[in-house]
């Protein structure tokens, strides 16, 4: 994945008060580009378990940091990783949205369909696999492949509770707060989660 350097600036022109010093300008531009960095392989996973295109989830992304960049960059820390996780669910569910009136409107024209959400084959499949032959991690990397199909699968709201909780390693509070719902809903829709993703996969997971 390319680098997001280009970021280091953009908040600076975000509307609201600036940060008062020069010194204090740079220091949070050093946290904001490490907190994106530690994050954007992570959240450009999530993406692309949702949206099944490497492209249309790197998009995603890097809008999804932009924003948080330009927005949210003068906000304490701590707030910054549920803040962006609700930036990025946001742009993923926008763009499935799109994506749901571009193949409406595509089944009124006339001649071959084109595959618009790219379902035909899945991006995964087809990337070869380099590793070294060795059945432990042959059975991981088949694993993956068997949770990250089963993800699909899931209604969106439990895919994002799961893969907050379990991919992000965030709590309770801070999945609710990127869902933009209770700790409760977090709660139910992970516990369905777990629950489904557990009689599919079964021994594997």
């Amino acid at each position: 994945m390319s680098g997001f350097g280009t970021l280091t600036a953009a908040w600076m022109v975000a509307d609201g008060p600036a940060p008062a010093t020069r010194g204090v300008v740079l220091e949070q531009t050093r946290a904001l580009d490490k907190f994106l960095a530690e994050i954007e392989r992570r959240a450009f996973r999530m993406a692309q378990v949702a949206l099944r295109d490497p492209d249309d989830a790197m998009d995603v992304v890097q809008d999804a940091m932009l924003k948080l960049a330009r927005n949210y960059a003068t906000r304490p820390s701590t707030e910054w990783r549920p803040l962006f996780y609700r930036i990025l669910e946001n742009g993923v569910r926008d763009l499935q949205r799109r994506r749901t009136v571009r193949k409406r409107y595509m089944t009124w024209l006339p001649g071959p369909k084109e595959d618009p959400d790219h379902e035909a084959q899945d991006p995964l499949d087809s990337v070869a696999d380099n590793a070294p032959a060795v059945p432990d991690v042959l059975m991981q990397h088949q694993a993956m492949q068997q949770l990250e199909a089963s993800l699909r699968e899931l209604p969106a709201r439990q895919r994002e509770a799961f893969m907050l909780r379990n991919f992000e390693g965030l709590d309770v509070a801070e999945t609710a707060a990127a869902m933009g719902c209770s700790e409760g809903s977090v709660k139910t829709h992970y516990s369905r989660a777990v629950h489904t993703l557990r009689e599919q996969l079964g021994e594997v997971w």
